[in-house]
């Protein structure tokens, strides 16, 4: 059996022990939801409605994941509306169409401006409720400039000077792998995670480039994989 990695340490000096946390319903966001109440953290969970077509089954996924994880250290949902359906207009995150299948690369993924969208209303929400630090679950193998540590630093820095107040946006799971951090998540009930592009009366599609990636991931664990993919994802 595999070392499970260690949960890499947030520094919190002077500030209070609250952590705001972007969940999609994933995998990772699932996982560092669970890493952080069990390191003591006060977590403001948030998620981001775009109209996106993997919200069918992400929001109901989020949903039963905070209740599952319930605790007092974890406060209620906040959840924020930020549609981009006259933004992404024709694309396939809203239409549907040649949604990458499970063939595909990890950048055929790619969303323009994926990460300015999402951290937007959250790290404003932040701001005016005096949360210095907000969560995301990106891993060593992403492959997206907006996912860069200069991107965040710049980020933070034009937060800073729109609105006076510092806010960190933190990535515990930056320097780790798929692998270390379903390790990490053993013990999370990750059969109520929800990641397919393009879901099938909000079941796993099996066909789409998150479902063979969520396939992968689980191959890591010896418990297996325990998605009712519509089709069968091999």
């Amino acid at each position: 059996m595999a070392r499970t990695p260690s949960f890499p340490v947030i520094d919190r000096s002077g500030e209070p022990a609250t952590m705001g946390l972007l969940l999609s319903g994933g995998l990772d966001s699932a996982i560092l939801l669970h890493q952080l109440l069990n390191h003591g953290w006060q977590v403001q969970p948030f998620y981001v409605r775009t109209g996106c077509l993997w919200q069918v089954g992400g929001g109901g996924a989020v949903r039963f994941l905070l209740a599952a994880l319930k605790q007092p250290l974890l406060a209620d949902l906040v959840e924020l509306e930020l549609p981009v359906d006259d933004l992404y207009v024709g694309h396939w995150s809203i239409t549907g169409a040649d949604v990458p299948d499970r063939q595909s690369s990890d950048e055929a993924v790619f969303l323009p401006g994926r990460n300015p969208l999402l951290l937007i209303k959250p790290v404003l929400w932040c701001v005016m409720h005096g949360i210095a630090k907000l969560a995301l679950a990106t891993l060593s193998a992403n492959p997206f400039d907006d996912a860069k540590p200069d991107f965040f630093e710049r980020f933070e820095a034009m937060i800073a000077q729109a609105t006076g107040r510092d806010v960190r946006i933190v990535r515990p799971f930056e320097m780790l792998s798929k692998r270390c951090v379903m390790q990490l998540g053993r013990d999370v009930p990750l059969e109520l995670t929800f990641s397919c592009l393009a879901p099938v009366a909000s079941r796993h599609c099996g066909r789409c480039n998150k479902c063979a990636e969520r396939a992968a991931a689980f191959a890591h664990l010896e418990s297996g994989d325990p998605t009712p993919y519509v089709e069968d994802v091999a």
